[in-house]
C-alpha cells in the first residue's frame, strides 16, 4: 500500500512524467510501451524497492530524487549517489536531471527558509547572487510537489537605455527580450516538451508586470523580478493579485533602478511600508553571495569604488 500509495498516489506521479501505461494489480506491475522507457522504468521501480526496504517506506520525494537520478544510459548507480546526498537531501529546493538546486551560501539557505516559512518574500541584492534563479526553483518546486497549480512570472518592461520603439517586431516581440531571463532559467529545471505544455495550458505564464492588472491568483505561485524598475502603484497592484494559497517572490537590486527620476522605485518604497508585518520577510543579499561568474564579483566591486570617488586609488 505505501509502495502504489493511497489511490496509487505513487504510481500517478510516476505516470505524469512518462508516456508508457502502468498498471498495478495485486503485487504485480504491468509496463506497456516504448522499450527504452520501458527498461527505463523497471530501472527506477527497483530502485524504489531498494528504497522501501532500507527505509521502510518511500515518499513522493524519494520518487522524484529516483527519476531524476536515474541515468537509462549508465549502469545503476542511483544506491551510490543517494547514499553520498542522503545527508543534506532537506537543502534540495529541486532535483533536475542528474542535479539539483540548493543554496551555495548562507544568505542563499536563509532565502530558502524565509521561502519555506512566510507567504511574501521580498529578495534584495546585486545581480548574480542566485535572487531570480533559486525564486524560479522554488515555484517549479511547488508546482512538480503539487503544492500549487500555477506559476506566473512577472517583469516590468522598462526600458534600460534602449527604446522599445526601435526593437523589430509586434508588441509580444518587443517585450520577450525582457521576459528572457525568466524563461532561461525555467529552460535549465523543466524538458522543453513539458514546458511547453504547461505553457499552453497557461500553468506557467510568464508575462509583463502591466499584464496583472485586474487578476487573482489562487493556488499560485507568484514572481515578480525586477521589482526596482516597478513604481509604487505597480507594486501596490502586484501584491494586491495574491489570492488563497498563493506565495510570492518580489527580486530586485536598488542599485540598479532604471525608472525615469520622477518616479519612486515600488522596492524602494516597500520596504518601509510593509516592514513588521507577520508572514512578510526581506532578505538582502550582497557581494559575497554572488555565484556567477568569478569576475562578477569583482565587476561589483569596481563600480563600488568608481561611484565612491575611489577609482584609481
Amino acid at each position: 500500500m505505501n509502495f502504489i500509495g493511497i489511490n496509487e498516489n505513487n504510481i500517478n506521479f510516476i505516470r505524469d512524467n512518462f508516456n508508457s501505461t502502468i498498471v498495478a494489480r495485486g503485487e504485480n506491475l504491468f509496463i506497456k510501451g516504448d522499450r527504452e522507457e520501458v527498461e527505463l522504468l523497471d530501472k527506477i521501480f527497483k530502485e524504489l524497492i531498494y528504497l522501501q526496504k532500507r527505509q521502510g517506506e518511500i515518499t513522493e520525494r524519494d520518487i522524484n530524487l529516483v527519476i531524476e537520478l536515474v541515468d537509462e544510459k549508465s549502469p545503476v548507480n542511483f544506491r551510490e549517489k543517494f547514499d553520498s546526498n542522503a545527508a543534506d537531501l532537506n537543502n534540495v529546493i529541486l532535483f533536475k536531471k542528474s542535479d539539483s538546486v540548493k543554496p551555495r551560501t548562507e544568505t542563499q539557505a536563509e532565502y530558502f527558509k524565509s521561502v519555506r516559512q512566510n507567504d511574501i518574500v521580498f529578495a534584495i541584492g546585486p545581480a548574480g547572487t542566485g535572487k531570480t534563479y533559486l525564486a524560479v526553483a522554488f515555484a517549479v518546486a511547488a508546482l512538480k510537489n503539487k503544492q500549487i497549480n500555477k506559476i506566473v512570472l512577472a517583469r516590468p518592461a522598462v526600458e534600460a537605455g534602449e527604446s522599445l520603439g526601435f526593437l523589430p517586431g509586434d508588441l509580444s516581440e518587443k517585450i520577450d527580450p525582457y521576459l528572457r531571463p525568466l524563461y532561461d532559467a525555467l529552460e535549465d529545471m523543466i524538458p522543453l516538451d513539458k514546458l511547453k505544455q504547461y505553457m499552453d495550458k497557461n500553468i506557467i505564464e510568464v508575462v509583463p508586470l502591466a499584464y496583472m492588472r485586474g487578476r487573482t491568483l489562487n493556488n499560485a505561485f507568484v514572481i515578480l523580478d525586477e521589482a526596482q524598475n516597478a513604481t509604487a502603484t505597480q507594486m501596490k497592484m502586484f501584491l494586491t493579485r495574491l489570492g488563497v494559497n498563493s506565495k510570492a517572490i518580489i527580486t530586485g537590486d536598488i542599485t540598479q533602478i532604471d525608472l525615469p527620476n520622477r518616479e519612486i522605485s515600488g522596492l524602494v518604497e516597500i520596504q518601509a511600508v510593509l516592514k513588521g508585518i507577520e508572514d512578510i520577510d526581506f532578505v538582502y543579499f550582497n557581494k559575497s553571495d554572488v555565484v556567477r561568474h568569478k569576475l562578477v564579483k569583482d565587476i561589483i566591486n569596481a563600480y563600488e569604488k568608481y561611484n565612491n570617488g575611489s577609482y584609481g586609488k
